[in-house]
Order: C-alpha cells, then sequence, then structure tokens
C-alpha cells in the first residue's frame, strides 16, 4: 500500500473512533470503562453493534443471552459489555487472554500525560492450533502482506470442505491475513487484520490473533518493534473497584494441558478476597460467584452480597438509541468500512 493510501486509511480510523481507550487507574483499582444500554433499529443485527462498540462476538452474545443474533426484535435492550476487568501486572506492551478473546495495548506513557491502555477484542485459534502462552515481542510489521499457505492448512481445507485452498494470497480485501500484520518472536504468530471481520471474538484462526481492520490499522501505526507481547489462558478475572470485588469469566480453552480450571482460578484469585470481605462485613455472595462459573460472561459481576443485583441495575439503566446504518454484507472483508453517517433527518438538523 502506498504511504499516501495509508494516511488516508489511518485518518479514516481516527474519525470513526472504534477502540476502547483509557486513562489507567492511579489507585487500587482493576476495572475501566462503562457498561451501556442500547435499542437498536430493526436493520441493526448484533454484528452491526458489536463492531461499532468494538466488541466480539462471543463477548456481545454472552451479555445477552437468548437474544438473535440477527434479530434482537423490535425494541431491544441490547447490553453492551464495554467494561473489562484488567489483565494481571505488569502492564506495559501487549497483553493478550485468550479465553477472553480481547487483548489489552499499554502505550509508554507520554511525557506529561496519564498512562492509558487502549483494548481490542480478538479472533482465537480454532481447535488444534493453539497460540503460543508466555512471553514474546513484536519483531516485524508488514503493510498488505501476501500469505503463503501452509501445507496443513491446505491439508485440512481440503478434508473438512472438500475443495483447494489456492497456496497463494495475494495483498488484497480477500487476503486472509489482511492488509496489516505484525509479527511476534514466535515462529508463523502473528495479530493481524482479517477478511472476515464477523469472525472477531470467535474461534477462527490457526494460532494468528485476528483484528478487525480498522482496529489492526490503529494499533499498527502506534505498534513499535520489540514491544513485550505476553499471551495468557486466565478464564476467570477478578478485580476491584468502587469498594467492591468483580469477577468476569469466559469459556476455557481446553488445548492448554495443566492448566488451572475456571472453579480452581477462581478459588485461587478470590482466597484472600473472601477471608477480607467477610473480616469488612461485606461478605461475597456464592451463589453469584458459580453463576459466573455455569454461565460465563463478559459482564464484570459485584461479588459482595451488599451489592444491588446485577440484572436489576441493568433493567433500571436507560437504553440509547442506535440509528446509524447497518455494516453490510460488503463489510465484512479486508478493507476499512466506510465512515458510519447519522440518517438525513438528523444531519440536517445539524448542518
Amino acid at each position: 500500500m502506498h504511504s499516501c493510501v495509508f494516511g488516508l486509511l489511518a485518518m479514516l480510523v481516527s474519525t470513526m473512533g472504534t477502540a476502547a481507550t483509557f486513562t489507567l487507574p492511579t489507585d487500587d483499582s482493576t476495572l475501566v470503562g462503562e457498561v451501556r444500554v442500547v435499542t437498536p433499529t430493526p436493520d441493526n443485527t448484533l454484528l452491526d453493534l458489536m463492531r461499532h462498540f468494538d466488541l466480539g462476538y462471543t463477548e456481545i452474545t454472552s451479555a445477552n443471552p437468548g437474544m438473535s443474533v440477527w434479530t434482537p426484535g423490535p425494541g431491544a435492550r441490547v447490553v453492551i459489555p464495554t467494561r473489562f476487568i484488567l489483565p494481571p501486572k505488569p502492564w506495559e506492551g501487549i497483553v493478550v487472554n485468550i479465553p477472553q478473546r480481547r487483548m489489552f495495548y499499554f502505550p509508554p506513557a507520554k511525557k506529561g500525560k496519564a498512562a492509558e491502555v487502549i483494548t481490542y477484542p480478538i479472533g482465537i485459534a480454532r481447535e488444534g492450533w493453539s497460540t503460543p502462552l508466555g512471553l514474546s515481542r513484536v519483531t516485524g510489521k508488514f503493510r498488505d502482506p501476501g500469505w503463503f499457505v501452509p501445507k496443513t492448512i491446505r491439508d485440512e481445507h481440503r478434508a473438512e470442505e472438500g475443495v483447494e485452498m489456492p497456496a497463494y494470497f495475494p495483498p488484497g480485501p480477500d487476503n486472509p491475513m489482511g492488509m496489516l500484520a505484525m509479527r511476534t518472536a514466535w515462529p508463523g504468530i502473528f495479530l493481524h487484520a482479517t477478511n472476515r471481520p464477523w469472525g472477531v471474538g470467535m474461534r477462527v484462526s490457526h494460532g494468528c490473533m485476528h483484528l478487525y481492520p480498522e482496529d489492526a490499522a490503529e494499533l499498527f501505526a502506534q505498534l513499535k518493534i520489540g514491544t513485550p507481547f505476553r499471551v495468557i489462558n486466565q478464564p476467570v478475572l477478578v478485580g476491584d473497584a468502587e469498594g467492591k470485588t468483580w469477577m468476569s469469566s469466559f469459556d476455557p480453552v481446553a488445548e492448554y494441558p495443566g492448566e488451572p480450571t475456571p472453579a480452581e482460578w477462581a478459588e485461587r484469585l478470590l482466597d484472600q478476597r473472601t477471608l477480607d470481605a467477610a473480616l469488612a462485613g461485606q461478605p461475597f455472595d456464592p451463589e453469584r460467584k458459580q453463576r459466573l462459573l455455569d454461565a460465563p460472561t463478559a459482564l464484570p459481576v459485584a461479588l459482595n452480597d451488599s451489592s444491588v443485583d446485577p440484572g436489576a441495575v441493568l433493567s433500571a439503566m436507560p437504553a440509547e438509541a442506535y440509528d446509524l446504518p447497518p455494516y453490510g454484507a460488503g463489510a465484512n472483508d479486508a478493507s476499512l468500512p466506510a465512515p458510519k453517517q447519522p440518517p438525513a433527518d438528523e444531519a440536517a438538523a445539524n448542518p
């Protein structure tokens, strides 16, 4: 891609404002963001909402159990789970949590400015193609990559689909690598854009991590070679905010032998906190914890007995109207989507 074209793409991304960027807490808090509720127009799907609010498929479906992905329904109250428990420290470079299907980028703090975290949803590896765990680093950045498809992937595609897969994908909107790719020190493992953005948040890759094209463009522009890159496998997260202990849970990824179960993670993370909460007269609700383990959800839930019921909080939350146009089937490739425009009557009222 020519530099002038890439500059135009970067400007488009800056106007779309999809990324979740937060100031890092300076107290003992470990949660950022806020949950929202929206009511979409009938032509919008959960896929449209998840992309607009920079969420993955599992995040938005777990926050809205039983709701149709394609037709949320007239007057639907769609929960937007844009509150996040931060990963365990150190908060530096990139941290990817595989079960959460989300990455966190902690850029170097700018002089005189507060430290920030930027977070994006990702598509993760399908069964049998696990991403390595542990420490790595960013070793390369590539615009308009081509992709020589490994024989193992071509063989798998032939066995599953009954057709041959091309041995090479040239740069372009149909390239599974997308238009931007960031290489790690692990052989063959990239963090890259995708030609199937509706798959972000699903198990779709062969070890790489997939980003929305617009997220890849934003990250690519600021990520430096040598940035630390840490991958963890933690299906339960526990954090602190507002004097309460919060927990969120995610479907475990079974391909990592010897890793703790979600219940073991919860016991490990809550052991001392359970005692401290009881001594403070705010004991945890064991049923609330068990519900999170039985029905994983990206929504952080306060465990303290004195906390208001999370369902009641969501029911009382006013819903915002979401009337932007759908992305459309044509947006499901590696190209950046067109910037969203308000409805014609709203635009006329605000020239």
